[in-house]
């Protein structure tokens, strides 16, 4: 016999005048009962009116395309995940096509009910919650910056939050970019009769446990419980209340019963809304819900975001902007700009490690209905609602990860040299390393982590300086220092051609680091997911925004200002960020094990590593990598030479 469900949605926009929501709730499956499943999709829209309801609406489509047309399978975790590689690529896809909509994304959350089973997948801070006997579990992830912390504390491993970070900040979302982090256990989860699940954006925050569980008490049936969470959500009047999507799924066994047969499909209270009707891929009754999507040509300027390509105004992003940024986010209050910041809420490199180590599968928290409701804060109280529990990540089971030096090694001779009039250089003996992040890392550049071996190669001490390009061309100097301060704003082209004249000066073969050259000799025998000093940054050791509590850099300093690694190198972390030869891939995945270059496709983009003055902590990390266009400088962007033997 057919699962029979009540099932029934609907949103409010609260404090805004536009609907980033969208929302879905379909049958699918073929005729026969035993290929049939109830499909619940929510998506938040981040970037503004336009760009937030296109990244929604294509989403929530992109998504049950895949899954309708996919749908059954004997694997229902992979192709919950397929479907959200799929909806991820669509933003990207449509970003690339319509620039203007640059900044858009979206959290997700989908449930698929087979059979009195539910398996879901989540990516960003909405809700997937499970009503029974009385109390209130969060089956899902929250990928927020609050959620994390909840996470380590209920772990027993607290992290002290950073200043000036929200716990709204987004840690991972649809944006068209790499997703840092997905929730989808692998087994599913046995429903019982007379259970109760919601789905909704974090706009439901609005309402603690102890009114969740009092309205649903009262509640007849899946559409009047719709109806007084959100009426609950409009009379908290909570200041700058966000759009709100709920949905309720009831199995058999609550209130009232619904027909027999396929699940029903209440009707949904959304007045004002565009109501449509799903893709015709769609296999059964569908309601899709959403505001209705503006043509892109008028689209106004999205909230900014960090683009793909790092570029003066994102990735290296000077003070002032900075401290403009934080000022927004401040006033915004909102999960769009907190996803700005999410890498600098990893810049304490503990904190992937943290996430793997305390994430154990299919575990939840339940949330008891306290004695008494609390009395309401102002401006908007911490929800209630969002009680992160750890939950792994769904990807296969990882290898072992190669065992890597935590300490340095004993430093080994520094054989310095120089030929002529050119950068002082030193020998590094070739060896054996693990290039890359650990799997847990959540950089997906930086994987897979695979084992090089070099050969022995000389490389400058320093970067090249002004009077050292100087006796080649004259130096742009951006910032006016003096001679010993690292040339920057040239090209890699303008790099390269140093090389050359560099070698014809000097009969020897001078070229750009390799990605696993620069890797290795930055890391200097230690692990290069950290720092060559160790594993949390340290005052007084690199020229970056935020690497001393006192230190606001505006500018490079002098090479050799900070002390250098166990190889004898300087400024490897932070000054200006240095180009190396490789043409930029978004991973190591076929990366070559004797460390030469990847040269592929057409290049136009080649890798930039070791952070610059104006890039937190964890953009200084030996194993981080960047991009920027081959053919532009950048202020701060510099190089290093290696001397083949």
């Amino acid at each position: 016999m057919a699962q029979t469900l009540d099932i029934s949605g609907s949103q409010i926009n609260g404090a805004r005048d536009y609907q980033e929501d969208a929302f879905l709730i379909t049958t699918i499956g073929g005729s026969d009962d035993k290929d049939s499943a109830s499909l619940v999709i929510v998506a938040d829209g981040m970037g503004g009116h336009a760009a937030g309801n296109v990244a929604s609406n294509m989403a929530v489509q992109t998504f049950n395309k895949h899954v309708t047309s996919h749908f059954p399978t004997t694997d229902v975790t992979a192709m919950l995940q397929a479907a959200v590689r799929a909806a991820n690529a669509s933003i990207t896809d449509t970003v690339r096509e319509t620039p203007a909509l640059r900044g858009m994304g979206c959290t997700l959350v989908a449930a698929l009910v087979v059979d009195q089973k539910l398996f879901w997948i989540s990516v960003g801070d909405s809700h997937l919650y499970l009503l029974r006997s009385g109390t209130l579990e969060k089956k899902n992830v929250c990928h927020s910056y609050g959620g994390f912390l909840d996470r380590m504390a209920a772990a027993g491993r607290p992290v002290e939050p950073e200043a000036g970070f929200s716990r709204n900040m987004l840690m991972s979302a649809l944006s068209g970019d790499e997703i840092a982090e997905v929730d989808c256990p692998d087994e599913p989860y046995v429903l019982q009769p007379g259970d109760r699940l919601i789905m909704s954006t974090d706009g439901l925050d609005s309402l603690n446990a102890a009114k969740i569980l009092s309205y649903s008490d009262a509640a007849r049936g899946a559409r009047d419980f719709v109806s007084v969470l959100l009426k609950g959500v409009e009379e908290a009047a909570i200041p700058r209340q966000d759009n709100t999507t709920v949905v309720v799924i009831d199995l058999p066994g609550r209130g009232e019963r619904t027909a027999n047969g396929k699940p029903v499909l209440k009707d949904v209270v959304a007045e004002g809304r565009a109501v449509g009707r799903a893709p015709s891929t769609v296999s059964g009754p569908a309601e899709f819900h959403s505001a209705p999507v503006p043509e892109p040509a008028p689209a106004p300027r999205p909230v900014r975001r960090a683009p793909r390509r790092r570029d003066p105004r994102d990735a290296y992003v000077r003070p002032g902007r900075w401290l403009r940024l934080l000022l927004l986010l401040a006033l915004a209050g909102g999960a769009v700009a907190a996803y700005l910041y999410r890498e600098q809420i990893l810049a304490n490199p503990t904190v992937a490690t943290l996430l793997a180590s305390v994430s154990a599968p299919n575990s939840t928290t339940v949330i008891p209905a306290p004695e008494s409701e609390p009395e309401p804060q102002e401006p908007a109280p911490a929800p209630a609602l969002t009680v992160p529990e750890p939950t792994a990540v769904p990807e296969a089971a990882p290898e072992p990860e190669p065992a890597v030096a935590t300490t340095p090694p004993p430093p080994p001779p520094i054989e310095e040299f120089r030929d002529g009039n050119g950068p002082p250089m030193v020998w590094v003996q070739g060896g054996s390393f693990e290039m890359g992040s650990a799997g847990s890392w959540p950089e997906p550049s930086e994987h897979p982590r695979h084992s090089v071996t070099l050969r022995r190669f000389g490389i400058g001490r320093t970067e090249v300086t002004n009077a050292q390009y100087a006796q080649f061309r004259q130096p742009p100097n951006p910032f006016g220092m003096d001679d010993s301060a690292p040339v920057s704003g040239i090209s890699w082209n303008d790099a390269v051609a140093y090389t050359r004249w560099l070698s014809a000066q000097t009969g020897k073969t001078y070229r750009l680091a390799t990605e696993a050259e620069w890797e290795y000799a930055a890391a200097a025998g230690t692990d290069p997911q950290y720092w060559y000093w160790g594993h949390t940054p340290q005052p007084g050791m690199a020229q970056c925004f935020g690497c001393s509590p006192d230190l606001k850099p505006v500018k490079p300093v002098d090479v050799g200002s900070f002390a250098p690694n166990a190889f004898g190198l300087y400024d490897t972390a932070g000054n200006v960020a240095e180009w190396v030869q490789d043409c930029y891939l978004p991973n190591y995945d076929g990366a070559p094990a004797d460390g030469s270059a990847r040269e592929a496709g057409e290049c136009a983009d080649r890798v930039v590593r070791g952070g610059s003055y104006d890039v937190p902590p964890k953009s200084i990390r030996a194993a981080r990598r960047d991009k920027w266009p081959a053919a532009r400088g950048h202020e701060s962007i510099g190089f290093r030479v290696v001397r083949e033997e």
